[in-house]
């Protein structure tokens, strides 16, 4: 499952990225709100964590334009921001949870996985991804093809989730390479075509049907 975290602390931000990572999440992190809205709306998160005072803008702000951009992932507010009154405010303006600092990253992910309960109709369904005969277990972090679990590396995981979840969809180079890399770099590098191949020998080559597909110019597209 994807999370995003903004949090303009440094420390607090590469803590929970790290605690969060080892609780079975793949996280991306933000320390201001334009570049929070940006991730927010092109990506795909399961839920969100965002801290109130941001640099640039307000995070109940940040809560507010996404949610009136469609974003409707589950937000875990973190604030220091104590009073009751806060508190309620937060939850009015958007926010499905509420967690003051400073926090145990226990109840972080305690309250992290209700949210997801209550915003998935089953748990099965939130932690795993289908396509045909091809399943992903976000937990377990594993992959089975017609019942045959597939040897992967965690960045062919990564980027097999990232086809899974855009199932029917191009993904071109550069969002590949945003989303799953976490680059901006030229486009023109292989390292896309390369990791594709390999994820495809082993997703495609023992299968009937192969689900990844190359459109060229274009990028590619997992479909069955």
């Amino acid at each position: 499952m994807r999370l995003l975290v903004v949090e303009d602390d440094n420390t607090i931000r590469d803590f929970l990225t790290r605690a969060l990572t080892e609780g079975g999440f793949r996280v991306d992190a933000c320390a201001e709100g334009k570049g929070a809205e940006r991730l927010a709306v092109e990506g795909v998160h399961d839920a969100l964590i965002i801290d109130l005072t941001l640099p640039d803008m307000d995070g109940l702000d940040l809560i507010g334009r996404l949610r009136a951009q469609g974003v409707n992932a589950p937000v875990l507010i973190l604030s220091a921001r104590r009073s009751v009154d806060e508190r309620i405010l937060g939850l009015e303006r958007g926010g499905d949870d509420y967690l003051t600092k400073p926090f145990a990253v226990a109840e972080v992910l305690a309250r992290l996985r209700a949210l997801l309960r209550r915003s998935t109709p089953g748990q099965q369904e939130a932690t795993r991804l289908r396509v045909a005969d091809l399943e992903l277990d976000l937990i377990r972090r594993e992959a089975h093809r017609d019942g045959i679990e597939l040897q992967l590396t965690q960045q062919e995981f990564a980027l097999l989730e990232y086809l899974c979840r855009n199932a029917g969809r191009v993904v071109t180079r550069a969002m590949v390479l945003d989303h799953v890399w976490k680059m901006r770099i030229d486009t023109s590098t292989n390292i896309v075509d390369v990791h594709i191949h390999r994820l495809r020998n082993k997703v495609d080559r023992e299968a009937a049907r192969p689900l990844i597909r190359t459109m060229r110019g274009v990028g590619y597209v997992l479909t069955d």
